[in-house]
């Protein structure tokens, strides 16, 4: 991490979700509590639009995980829910 607060988007790219989650908090956190200079807040903001992004790759990467899992192995349930 930078002194800004930010880091380069191919570390963004090795984060965890809890990481990227906490990270994210800690950004708006910062931005709400105001007392940043402009470039500080565009920073910050871009900052967390990456993490945000990290999150939903997670996100979706699980759903469809659990969605293979409650499909079985026949795949049913990505079909549409099941048979007819």
């Amino acid at each position: 991490m930078t002194d800004d607060g930010t880091t380069t988007a191919a570390a963004t790219g090795t984060l965890g979700y809890e990481q990227a989650r906490d990270e994210l908090i800690e950004v708006v956190r910062r931005l709400e509590a105001g007392g940043t200079t402009l470039e500080e807040s565009l920073a910050l903001w871009e900052r967390g639009e990456e993490l945000a992004k990290v999150c939903r790759h997670w996100l979706e990467g699980a759903r469809a995980r659990l969605d293979a899992a409650l499909a079985g192995p026949d795949g049913a349930a990505e079909a549409g829910g099941g048979t007819d």
